[in-house]
């Protein structure tokens, strides 16, 4: 697909909205603009937010509405560039000198060499979505590199000389804002801050992507993590974790548990540490009774 394809298919932020709910996300107004700005300014979309607000899912809904594969860079503290962009297979150029015998060998050939997210995204731009996922996890080091791409969208590789884009890529980048990212990095992209929908919302993303969930069940669930997520905990519990609760509660009433003690039964999908569930336990009766009314 090319990018004029890619533009057709986005031909307003309405369009993008419309084509991400087939792909069941619920984007609203604001970041349906700002998917539509970055596919049509042909610049990378930088996404913020909590954990759990459903930042990965969004990039994975792109590119499923524009037709190309995801490909993820998934960040963390000290990713280099032989994680990033490129690294040769040594093993397999040593087997290839000593099966050669006399004969010349290219060993710095495609097939020595191993393409990594972002030279792989350069290879097929029109193929693919390249995902930078958690940027905020890496150092500076390596968001100076990834800046650098950013800026002409090309990676030298000494051995063969510059690969460049025959088009631009799709880049969408993620951040937790765990630290504060490079002003340099920021101006290169369209920004969108992601934040916990509200409760009417919340329900319709359960409905959406919940198997069984009756429309009762989501509204008091969207209820009931509202009044969570106001709680001082350490790890306020993300949409995902929202949707799976809503399963569990379903399949614990089909069991046989009431509704109230089935979210109470369930809260171990809802909330992932020890400390919040210590926390939150002497209060979720009520915020269960209420939610389910």
């Amino acid at each position: 697909m090319t990018r004029a394809d890619a533009v057709e298919i986005a031909a307003s932020p309405e369009a993008v909205a419309a084509r991400l709910a087939a792909s069941r996300y619920l984007a609203d107004d604001s970041l349906a603009t700002a998917i539509f700005l970055a596919i049509r300014l042909g610049k990378p979309l930088l996404l913020e937010g909590a954990p759990g607000v459903g930042k990965t899912e969004a990039a994975k809904a792109i590119a499923d509405l524009l037709g190309r594969e995801l490909v993820r860079l998934q960040c963390y503290e000290g990713i280099d560039a032989a994680h990033a962009l490129y690294e040769w297979n040594y093993q397999r150029q040593l087997l290839a000198i000593r099966h050669a015998g006399e004969h010349e060998i290219d060993i710095y050939d495609d097939r020595f060499l191993i393409a990594r997210p972002l030279l792989q995204a350069l290879r097929a731009p029109e193929q693919r979505v390249l995902l930078v996922d958690e940027i905020d996890r890496s150092d500076h080091e390596f968001e100076a590199l990834l800046l650098e791409f950013l800026s002409d969208f090309q990676i030298s590789i000494p051995e063969r000389g510059t690969i460049r884009a025959a088009t631009q890529p799709i880049v969408i980048l993620t951040s937790n804002r765990t630290r504060e990212l490079a002003e340099a990095l920021r101006r290169r992209c369209v920004y969108h801050w992601i934040g916990y929908p509200d409760a009417a919302r919340e329900a319709e993303i359960i409905m959406l992507r919940a198997g069984d969930v009756a429309e009762a069940t989501a509204r008091a669930v969207a209820k009931a993590v509202q009044e969570i997520r106001a709680r001082p905990l350490a790890k306020p519990p993300g949409i995902a974790e929202a949707v799976e609760w809503a399963n569990a509660a379903t399949i614990l009433e089909k069991g046989g548990s009431p509704w109230p003690q089935a979210f109470r039964r369930a809260i171990g999908v809802l909330i992932k540490d020890e400390e919040d569930l210590s926390a939150i336990a002497p209060e979720l009766e009520g915020i269960v009774e209420e939610a389910v009314g």
